[in-house]
């Protein structure tokens, strides 16, 4: 899985926008999910947490909420503590920098948005889901959001050429298109679904569509 350390770590928050279309719509419809769904004093584990901007949008929203902040990168679990510290939040986010596997969680939602395409589907999808279901209860809901397997043969086109015009560099831009190759693990709908039923989830539900990424409520 791939490791935000220095300077990638830095700079996370302003190379994202230009690499996701809808990044903000995407954190705009899901927030307003769970402003929905969840009560006072809920407890939001979000996975792969990086600089903690989610964090920082829910705690906003509801002053009583409580985050588990998860990621496998100290540098940007650094980054996001300096974040709540300097918003007054840090009581309500407790920070694990470590696999999720390593927690005991009873949260109420979970955020796992742009962090699965990483990960291989060797076993290591499939742990990264069972350790979700683990740390949740049982009729809480998950909110997945990945780069999947292109649908047509112009899909990846699009997305560079849409990330140009969001201010993507062309150094960036030859980037992603060997990233597309040999960076990201994406999966098709069916084997998407078919991990979540091994895992004992319920179908997904689309609420989310850029191009190559798809976000999904379960």
């Amino acid at each position: 899985m791939a490791q935000f350390t220095g300077e990638q770590a830095t700079l996370y928050n302003d190379r994202i926008t230009h690499l996701v279309p809808g990044y903000e719509l995407l954190h705009q419809l899901t927030n307003a999910q769970l402003q929905a769904t969840l009560n006072d004093n809920a407890h939001i584990l979000v996975v792969g947490a990086g600089t903690g901007k989610e964090i920082l949008a829910l705690a906003a929203i509801n002053a009583s909420w409580k985050f588990t902040a998860q990621d496998t990168s100290p540098d940007m679990l650094a980054i996001a503590q300096a974040q709540f510290e300097q918003q007054g939040i840090s009581d309500r986010v407790t920070l694990h920098a470590g696999s999720l596997d390593q927690l005991s969680l009873q949260a109420d939602a979970a955020l796992c948005l742009l962090v699965m395409h990483f990960v291989e589907d060797n076993g290591d999808k499939k742990q990264l889901l069972k350790s979700i279901k683990s740390n949740i209860k049982k009729q809480a809901h998950v909110y997945i959001c990945d780069l999947m397997k292109e649908e047509t043969l112009f899909e990846r086109e699009a997305q560079i050429n849409t990330c140009a015009k969001l201010g993507l560099s062309e150094a960036g831009q030859v980037n992603m298109a060997q990233n597309f190759k040999s960076e990201f693990y994406p999966l098709d709908r069916m084997r998407f679904s078919e991990l979540l039923s091994e895992c004992k989830f319920s179908m997904p539900k689309l609420y989310f569509k850029a191009l190559g990424f798809s976000g999904y409520v379960i």
